[in-house]
């Protein structure tokens, strides 16, 4: 039973995620010279590395084998990390590629799958106003699907992909840090010898020193600012309901979307204002609904 307390925690620690998830192309950004998939393979790697270090040295080796020993949970961890691994693809790719907004549109896109996968199998309930704020939303997701121009591939998959591994995330009866150390190391394998055949065809530059010293340790840093706010995500997730984890979840696209048309200059017309307009009345809508919710609770708990 999760208490009001370790809801209140979860809250914040899932706003600090999307924050970070918000500004993370200003990082993939200085990288840009680096090919996509190699940044991602680093970014598992050094993921992977630092999480089971940090693991070892507060609970020593046993917490791998703990994990392993359940076949169901390792295997859910498995699927968990190939879906984050080729969400990050995409996403890096997308950023570096000039395509920050349908990005943003993606991670738009994903809290409503989220709602409705908490609404339909989860059995959770949404008061009227969040109906409001999920059918706003809706429609503005809608307006910016239809009037993009070209069907959002890159859009539909970031959603798809985060929204499939936030599902599974909930259901992994596991520590947050013990499960995406697990999942990263079923990704690590692979991405080792795929860097090794890149290296060895003269296409890397991280062992040689060719791309510099500056792009070899932002890649190894790469691995630590994935793991934080994955962490800070696996564990909210399992302490919010996912219909408020969803309607969260608009902090880091709008964000990228600001940096996409500020920073990057990447087109912003009226359609897709109209279109965010919806979804930013939404959230609105939410945020007051959420914050008179827990001014009756303040009040029935003083009587």
């Amino acid at each position: 039973m999760i208490d009001a307390a370790q809801s209140r925690r979860g809250l914040w620690i899932a706003v600090a995620a999307f924050v970070i998830w918000g500004l993370m192309p200003l990082y993939w950004h200085l990288l840009r010279h680096v090919p996509s998939l190699q940044i991602v393979l680093h970014r598992s790697i050094w993921c992977a590395i630092l999480v089971a270090a940090f693991l070892t040295l507060r609970q020593g080796r046993g917490w791998l084998r703990e994990i392993l020993a359940q076949p169901r949970l390792a295997g859910m961890l498995a699927m968990s990390g190939v879906l984050i691994a080729a969400n990050w693809s995409l996403y890096v790719w997308a950023v570096n590629s000039g395509h920050v907004v349908e990005a943003s549109l993606g991670y738009f896109i994903n809290p409503l799958l989220n709602v409705v996968i908490g609404v339909l199998f989860l059995r959770e309930r949404l008061s009227p106003p969040q109906w409001i704020a999920v059918v706003l939303a809706g429609c503005g997701v809608l307006w910016l699907t239809f009037n993009y121009g070209s069907f959002p591939w890159i859009a539909l998959c970031l959603a798809t992909s985060f929204a499939l591994y936030g599902l599974i995330r909930k259901f992994a009866a596991v520590e947050a840090v013990q499960g995406l150390g697990v999942e990263n190391l079923f990704v690590f394998g692979p991405a080792v010898l795929a860097l090794v055949w890149f290296e060895s065809q003269g296409g890397g530059g991280f062992f040689s020193l060719r791309w510099g010293g500056v792009t070899d340790l932002l890649l190894v840093m790469g691995g630590a600012l994935t793991a934080i706010p994955l962490i800070c995500f696996a564990y909210a997730v399992r302490r919010v309901p996912l219909t408020t984890i969803g309607l969260l979840q608009y902090i880091g696209p709008t964000l990228q979307l600001l940096l996409g048309v500020f920073f990057f200059g990447e087109a912003f017309g009226v359609d897709r204002a109209a279109g965010f307009g919806f979804i930013w009345a939404g959230l609105v809508v939410f945020a007051v609904d959420g914050y008179l919710q827990s001014r009756r609770r303040i009040v029935a708990q003083q009587a």
